[in-house]
């Protein structure tokens, strides 16, 4: 069945969710403020909004793929925002990785609204939401998030109800912990495969099935061993999500030794110039001066 939708928010995520969404034959007005972003969907198919108010207008859903809570809520609830062209009972799926506070607050001004909030933040990245086989976490009412799967059904293959408002998100930063410990555990094992003298492309081969199995380590290892570094995600993105992990870790009182080594790596790597680079890019921690980095 095709649905009417609006998206806020055409980056490499919101873009590549977009195709997927217009390839499955569904209607997608699309909104964000560079205009390129939004031709490359309109030479997909999709209709160019003005504003995020326009993306909402006519639709049965608007989701929102954008980079922080305070753009996510500017987006959906300032001026031209999407509630102000939001018809009653349009529901707004949230695919951002927020905060799971901001985001049970959005949820309370949505109701105020006549509007239903869904928190759906995803794993597995623009190679996965292009072919339909996203990971998506979500949170909100049941009514709600049921009905939010008639339009994420397109680009996923696997679509849990975690619970109210902000359990998605939640489930989010548990997700960002362990990838980026793994990509960090992967990054560091495949130096010392490089080192040791041994074909480390060989190695997800040679550990398939086991116990070290991962996607990661089938996905990245031979990324980390030749040092693929094409664009998927970025790591300034995960420091963003790992400081999230650690403020929601000082609120629940866990201790998380190995995360907080994790974001500082991770910071290190940013300060380095290299926030707007992949995950591969980690392996510039391990390789140390030994190299000069050349994406």
């Amino acid at each position: 069945m095709s649905e009417n939708i609006g998206l806020v928010g055409a980056g490499a995520m919101g873009s590549a969710i977009g195709t997927r969404l217009l390839e499955t034959g569904n209607s997608l007005k699309v909104f964000d403020l560079d205009t390129e972003k939004v031709a490359a969907l309109v030479e997909k198919g999709a209709v160019a909004a003005g504003s995020a108010a326009q993306a909402g207008t006519d639709v049965e859903f608007v989701i929102t793929s954008l980079n922080s809570s305070r753009i996510v809520g500017l987006a959906a609830f300032g001026k031209d925002g999407v509630a102000d062209g939001a018809a009653e009972g349009t529901t707004i799926i949230d695919m951002s990785s927020i905060e799971p506070d901001a985001t049970r607050k959005f949820s309370k001004m949505a109701v105020e609204r006549n509007l239903a909030w869904v928190d759906s933040p995803l794993s597995g990245g623009a190679p996965k939401a292009l072919i339909g086989e996203l990971t998506l976490m979500a949170g909100g009412e049941t009514a709600d998030v049921e009905r939010a799967h008639r339009v994420l059904k397109h680009v996923a293959s696997n679509y849990t109800h975690m619970g109210p408002s902000g359990a998605g998100q939640t489930t989010k930063l548990i997700n960002q912990v362990l990838c980026g410990l793994g990509f960090l555990a992967v990054a560091e094992a495949t130096q010392l495969a490089l080192d040791a003298g041994v074909d480390a492309e060989m190695i997800p081969r040679a550990l398939k099935g086991g116990r070290a199995d991962s996607a990661l380590l089938q996905e990245y290892l031979p990324r980390f061993a030749t040092k693929d570094y094409r664009r998927t995600g970025r790591i300034d993105n995960m420091v963003k999500d790992l400081n999230m992990v650690n403020d929601l870790s000082r609120q629940t009182g866990t201790s998380m030794p190995m995360t907080a080594l994790c974001v500082e790596i991770h910071r290190m790597l940013t300060a380095a110039g290299l926030g707007g680079e992949d995950e591969a890019a980690v392996m510039e921690f391990f390789k140390g001066a030994k190299e000069e980095f050349d994406p």
